[in-house]
């Protein structure tokens, strides 16, 4: 297991370099760009004002309120989103009457929540968390219950004639063939469950680094804005670098099995 973890962190290598035209533009800003510019503050300047905010305490608590918020909401996610998936995939009946419901639900615009769930829950933190777990669970459900609903009527007759019972049936049939696309819609939910959290603190400046970066850019500070900026894209490309790791580890025990789908 060690050694398959350290192949696919090495697997990961290639995306470093894809930061390579990024780093490039970087040196060209810093070596070309306007110095003393209030709008385009060089480079080398972001890092004293990210410096400058965690010197004084407000980096952190909103560096963590912001991940806390993203782990707690992939986490829940994935558990509704799998668990109402299997089960509406299951059913031929729940997936034609929740069908256009889940698509509904689905498109809504994340901004035209945060004001029906302000007006229920308040200026709390708990909002942040209900509103990304609403967002972050469509693509999880949707393509764990397409996964589900694809499996083939000849398994279904398997499991009679091996009389496995219900439980059985879940464990070493329908899991094992929903796990890949649950995995894909969780790296669609990964991203998606950042900008949301980042949204929500922008809109209603509750802790995170969303609403410190409004704050920032507020106070005219630039140079704190663009730092925030690169830790925020630094932070994502992190998130799903770990991602891509356990998503890595978990096919190779439960890899994608063509036989479970039908066919055409």
């Amino acid at each position: 297991m060690p050694r398959r973890g350290a192949s696919l962190l090495l697997s990961g290598l290639p995306a470093l370099r894809g930061l390579l035209p990024l780093v490039l533009l970087l040196a060209a800003w810093q070596a070309l760009g306007p110095h003393g510019s209030p709008y385009f503050p060089p480079p080398s300047t972001w890092w004293t004002g990210v410096a400058t905010l965690s010197r004084t305490g407000r980096l952190m608590p909103a560096l963590s309120s912001t991940l806390v918020t993203f782990v707690l909401a992939i986490a829940i996610a994935c558990i509704l989103g799998g668990a109402a998936g299997i089960l509406i995939g299951r059913s031929a009946a729940a997936r034609r009457a929740l069908g256009p419901l889940l698509e509904f639900c689905r498109g809504l615009p994340p901004p035209v929540i945060v004001p029906v769930a302000v007006l229920v829950l308040g200026y709390v933190e708990g909002l942040k968390l209900v509103i990304v777990v609403s967002v972050a669970v469509w693509p999880i459900l949707l393509n764990t219950a397409a996964a589900t609903g694809a499996l083939s009527n000849l398994l279904g007759d398997v499991t009679r004639t091996l009389r496995l019972g219900r439980l059985a049936t879940l464990r070493k049939i329908v899991v094992p063939a929903a796990i890949p696309a649950f995995l894909v819609g969780v790296r669609g939910a990964v991203p998606l469950a950042i900008i949301i959290t980042l949204l929500v603190e922008m809109i209603t400046s509750l802790p995170g680094i969303g609403s410190l970066i409004v704050l920032s850019q507020r106070q005219f500070r630039s140079a704190e804005v663009y730092g925030l900026l690169v830790l925020v894209g630094l932070m994502g490309f992190a998130l799903n670098s770990l991602f891509v790791v356990v998503e890595g580890l978990v096919l190779r025990r439960w890899p994608p099995r063509a036989s479970y789908a039908q066919g055409g």
